[in-house]
């Protein structure tokens, strides 16, 4: 069953493939290869596969590419690949030496279903050390003519190439090893004028730090030009006299490194997924990309796959039958590895720093005025209050901490609130809000037993009042504590815990606020501080605005309301990073959550994330200033700017289409 790209949701499957070869032996190079190509084909499911430079002949010939023979060999093993390959529905591109204008061109030749599509000759020629192609090769730019004649096939001949399916997005450049070394590859150009997807025919030898320098490269090009980079090598078998071969071979897509493989003993097929879809919409998202054109004069050469990501297909209830060949990270906004977790932990909570210190310097406050609740959200405000502090070189004690217990107050977070406090130095000050509530509740009329929204929203403006009002009595700025996943959620109360004079977690998901305070817990000499900040990390999300159960826990958890944090923060990354629409943000959540969400949670957390985010974007609109300090941000003033009475009627009704 062939499916569309709208069902594949615009994946296409790469493979690049190292062969074992025989130096100058074409022939049996071309097995090798054709059975590789098979192996994508079949067992992968690639769309599009790619082999290293020279790979038909292999590169390390020598002065045998003088030797007509050699150059005659190779044209008739290409021709038995095209035999071999002509069933296949797979882009496949070889390297081979080819003659033209009497010249010998280094290629890259671009093949599908027994055609010849095009033929690329290497733009740069490395001449120096171990290198001396020019002995040997012409440069792309000293060729006469745009087409040569190849297996009695008359085909485009030409640098500047592009490779467009007819069915897709999918677009192909071609560069040869060399040309990705200069200070502005071919590549560049290629992806200027439209490819999405870059294959590099590469012969690129092993030296000590080489490997890591080449990966950088690799990485960064794919980074600069938004698009993927499918990167082959010459294996170990061109091993020879003085130079060793690893097939360091890799799969980038926008500066992510998808699939890398070294040293492999045994011809080699490594396939990823890239994502073209995501790729087109970064280009168009960031506008400065085609700030520099220059018309090169490219010629497009169409062929038609049967379908990007035929095998990565769905069924009526939107299941998908083979494994996509790419990670899904199930928490984007938290590094894996906890070095790195530690290290963006550390900048983190530095650049909120530095926001507020700023902040208060300008402004020549010399106090800040925060609510202590002991949750997570006012804890992380209030260890950046700290640093900024520390910033300010003034005493901790301008720091005023407010816990304002009320009618959900559980005795751990009060506990944990006053520890923390008096641990880190500040000035501690407890109101409680029960008596003025009640008060409230008698003069707007409203039944204190009748536990609903106003129950709830008259204990979060009380709070919000009282500690605007002790800013203005002590000449001091109220911080505000609430995190981007609950505005997104729009999860905070309007004129209450929403307002503030500054917002230091406005642009932190959920997700990563207790690993930004577990990383200060574990930073800290202060044990009492240090036991709290990990019992914090460990209380369930609560608001606690409802009475506690009759043991004393808390009644009132969050996600119980809103979903899960894990499912909502990967799905508001997935639509505003990569601006995914709903039923490929649902299929990636599937993977990504796969033996911990069943689907039906998945599906029905999705949509309340669309009612929620669309819903609730007035109160974003009127959100106070805050840092930012990663790619998403919902600050109204630079990078979220969207109408509050916007419908989301097109984003649920696609998911509506999902059965399970």
């Amino acid at each position: 069953m062939n499916m569309n790209m709208n069902k594949s949701f615009e994946y296409a499957r790469v493979a690049v493939a190292v062969p074992k070869i025989k130096v100058a032996n074409p022939k049996y190079n071309v097995e090798e290869i054709a059975s590789a190509v098979m192996s994508a084909y079949n067992d992968k499911k690639a769309n599009v596969i790619v082999f290293p430079e020279l790979s038909i002949t292999g590169y390390t010939c020598g002065d045998l590419f003088n030797q007509k023979a050699l150059i005659v060999g190779a044209e008739k093993a290409l021709k038995e690949l095209l035999k071999l390959t002509c069933a296949l529905d797979i882009i496949i591109a070889v390297g081979m030496p080819v003659r033209a204008d009497n010249q010998l061109f280094n290629c890259g030749v671009v093949i599908k279903g027994g055609s010849i599509l095009g033929v690329v000759p290497k733009v740069f020629m490395p001449n120096y050390n171990e290198f001396y192609e020019k002995r040997h090769f012409s440069t792309a730019t000293s060729r006469v003519s745009d087409k040569v004649t190849l297996c009695g096939q008359e085909v485009p001949f030409s640098e500047n190439l592009l490779f467009k399916d007819g069915k897709s997005d999918l677009c192909i450049g071609v560069e040869i090893c060399e040309d990705l070394w200069v200070n502005i590859p071919p590549s560049s150009y290629h992806t200027l004028h439209g490819a999405n997807l870059i294959l590099n025919l590469s012969a690129s030898n092993e030296t000590v730090a080489k490997p890591e320098y080449r990966r950088d490269i690799v990485r960064i090009q794919s980074a600069k030009c938004i698009t993927a980079y499918a990167y082959a090598s010459a294996g170990q078998t061109e091993s020879t006299t003085d130079v060793v071969f690893s097939g360091h071979s890799m799969i980038a897509d926008n500066g992510s490194i998808l699939k890398e493989v070294r040293f492999e003993d045994d011809t080699c097929v490594a396939c990823a997924d890239i994502d073209v879809a995501k790729l087109m919409s970064d280009r168009i998202k960031f506008n400065s990309y085609m700030g520099r054109f220059e018309d090169r004069n490219y010629k497009v050469v169409n062929f038609s796959l049967g379908s990007i990501g035929e095998d990565i297909r769905f069924d009526d209830k939107c299941t998908c039958d083979v494994k996509l060949e790419r990670y899904i990270d199930a928490k984007p906004f938290v590094p894996s590895n906890k070095a790195e977790r530690d290290n963006r932990c550390k900048e983190i909570l530095n650049l909120q720093a530095t926001g507020l210190y700023q902040r208060l310097n300008k402004i020549g406050c010399k106090k800040a005025v925060i609510g202590i609740s002991g949750g997570l959200d006012s804890t992380l405000a209030l260890l950046v209050m700290v640093e900024a502090f520390k910033k300010l070189n003034v005493p901790m004690s301008g720091i005023i901490g407010v816990t304002m217990p009320g009618f959900g107050t559980t005795g751990r977070t009060y506990n944990n609130a006053i520890t923390l406090m008096k641990e880190l130095g500040i000035t501690l000050k407890e109101i409680s809000i029960k008596e003025a509530c009640t008060l409230h509740y008698r003069d707007i009329g409203h039944d204190s037993s009748t536990h609903d929204i106003t129950y709830e929203n008259v204990q979060a403006r009380e709070r919000t009042q009282i500690l605007m009002d002790i800013a203005n009595k002590e000449n001091g700025l109220v911080v505000g504590t609430g995190d981007l996943s609950e505005l997104a959620l729009g999860w905070c109360t309007y004129n209450g815990d929403q307002m503030s004079m500054y917002s230091v977690n406005g642009s932190i998901p959920k997700t990563l606020v207790k690993y930004l305070v577990t990383w200060y817990a574990e930073t800290t000499e202060n044990k009492e501080a240090q036991r709290a900040l990990l019992d914090i990390c460990d209380t369930p999300v609560s608001p606690e605005l409802l009475p506690p159960t009759a043991d004393g826990q808390i009644q009132q958890i969050t996600e119980e309301s809103v979903g899960s944090y894990d499912l909502n923060d990967f799905f508001l990354y997935n639509m505003l990073r990569n601006s995914y629409e709903p039923k490929k943000i649902f299929y990636l959540a599937e993977i990504a959550f796969e033996g911990k969400f069943e689907k039906e949670v998945i599906l029905s957390t999705l949509k309340n994330f669309y009612k929620r985010f669309f819903t609730q974007q007035f109160k974003r609109s009127c959100m106070p200033d805050g840092v930012k300090v990663g790619s998403i941000c919902l600050s109204p003033r630079g990078d979220w700017r969207m109408p509050s009475d916007a419908s989301y009627e097109l984003w649920v009704s696609e998911l509506e289409e999902i059965t399970i």
